[in-house]
């Protein structure tokens, strides 16, 4: 589990929220026991996996959106924060109540409105996981593409304020392109409708688009309207080992001149084999510098023409070990290796810090390339896998928590690393968000210009500031 270089307690920050009229008029719209004060009850919602504590003031439960609304309307009066908060899942802080006030959980929002197999959308309330809709989908023999790795603890309303990624992206992108519609509760506390359920919608600006991404800063999410598609009949995956990292990864414009865009592709360096390895005992060669894993779907007929053209291409371009899953459960056995990596890399320290940058995919060789030669100019160990695929790699630097020197030395090569992405042409996160702990960051990605249009926007929706503050803009 991810673990940040913030990783002392910041403290409970105190805010109108605590006053007892406050606290009255919120048991007043949610209920009584919707209402959450007592100390041991409200310090997880403090925290995400960065793991730093700020426990709000009070956690509160909506079921609905004019509950919702009203939330938002009693803080702008009173003027204490609101952060928005789903499974708590996220990497960068943007669920944790730095400013203190109150936490708004979307867990009793958890409705499926409508599901719509003629029209392939399916209409929903934030708190539900994503694997609760892809498995109600997956009922009526539809899919619902985004597939981030915490897909049965994240909640939809999380995946769309992050605009989260994940391993099928290479061809079916990310959230917000399975994203129609939605009813949001802006930080003034009006209800807003953005798109629709149409594929096409050019009505107006594209406050949909402008949604994804935005980490509870300019409303809160209280209903989407999801795009689907047919189920593919057969999915397959490719394993094959490589010696290097840079070999691996040199693969992945390979396949586009032969018509073939992958399902997912993920590549794991020698660090991550080792660590998953020892704890797992996959078999894993001890030859391999690095693992790609390859998957397509479709028809029958159209996987197994195209896995064996994989397997070919991989083969022409330095791969060996090549091994293709014949049954759901072999393909599954190869996909635990990719799923075991993060928490088997504690073995090399007691802080993890793993950052999500992104750079064109021709341009990952550079990029990995880059990071190896950080991590040795600052003697700091460093492992790297991800979505190769779509140049997305999870760069981790691992030290001990207690040498300061060594998290000192973690840090600048995290500051270079996010030079390195934007010199590549890419940016300092693909999926995981600012919120806090990238905030000093964003001046590398963001101009002075776009940042100020971004400023204004927020203001427009939350003129306030009561949405989510200390986020992104510090």
């Amino acid at each position: 589990m991810f673990e940040s270089i913030h990783f002392h307690s910041a403290g409970r920050k105190t805010t109108s929220a605590s006053k007892p009229e406050v606290l009255a008029k919120l048991r007043e719209i949610v209920g009584d026991e919707n209402v959450v004060v007592d100390p041991d009850r409200v310090e997880p919602y403090g925290a995400d996996a960065v793991k730093e504590k700020f426990p709000p003031e009070a956690v509160v439960f909506p079921a609905t959106t004019q509950e919702m609304a009203a939330i938002i309307k009693l803080a702008n009066e009173y003027l204490f924060p609101i952060t928005a908060r789903g499974g708590g899942v996220g990497y960068t802080g943007g669920a944790v109540p730095v400013e203190g006030g109150i936490v708004v959980g979307t867990d009793r929002m958890r409705t499926i409105i409508e599901l719509n197999v003629d029209d392939l959308y399916m209409t929903c309330q934030p708190g539900l996981t994503t694997y609760d809709v892809q498995q109600a989908a997956a009922e009526v023999g539809l899919l619902f593409a985004p597939d981030p790795a915490s897909y049965k603890d994240s909640y939809i309303g999380g995946n769309i304020a992050e605009n989260a990624g994940g391993m099928r992206t290479p061809k079916y992108g990310v959230t917000k392109h399975h994203v129609l519609g939605l009813e949001v509760v802006t930080g003034t506390g009006d209800i807003i409708r953005t798109g629709g359920r149409t594929v096409k919608n050019v009505v107006g600006f594209d406050l949909t688009g402008l949604m994804c991404g935005s980490e509870g800063m300019l409303g809160i999410i209280t209903e989407a309207t999801l795009k689907l598609l047919p189920m593919p009949e057969a999915t397959s995956t490719v394993r094959a080992n490589f010696t290097s990292m840079a070999a691996a990864c040199k693969v992945l414009t390979k396949f586009t001149p032969h018509g073939l865009l992958p399902m997912a592709m993920e590549a794991i360096d020698k660090f991550c084999i080792a660590a998953v390895e020892e704890q797992f005992a996959f078999g894993l060669s001890r030859d391999a510098e690095a693992i790609l894993l390859v998957a397509v779907d479709g028809s029958r007929e159209e996987v197994e023409k195209n896995a064996r053209l994989i397997e070919q291409i991989i083969a022409d371009n330095g791969g060996f070990d090549i091994i293709r899953a014949r049954s759901k459960e072999e393909e599954d056995k190869l996909w635990d290796v990719r799923r075991a990596i993060s928490p088997s890399l504690m073995k090399y320290g007691t802080l993890k810090i793993n950052e999500d940058v992104v750079v064109p995919r021709s341009r990952v060789p550079e990029l990995v390339a880059g990071v190896e030669q950080i991590g040795k100019r600052h003697d700091t160990f460093v492992a790297n896998f991800g979505h190769a695929g779509d140049g997305n790699i999870h760069v981790n630097f691992v030290v001990d928590r207690d040498d300061a020197d060594a998290v000192a030395r973690a840090r600048t090569c995290v500051s270079e690393t996010f030079k390195l992405s934007v010199e590549l042409g890419g940016t300092i996160s693909g999926e995981h968000g600012i919120g806090y702990v990238k905030a000093p960051y964003l001046g590398y990605a963001v101009d002075d210009a776009t940042l100020a249009v971004m400023k204004g926007i927020k203001h427009t929706f939350d003129p306030n500031g009561i949405l989510n503050p200390g986020k992104m803009f510090v």
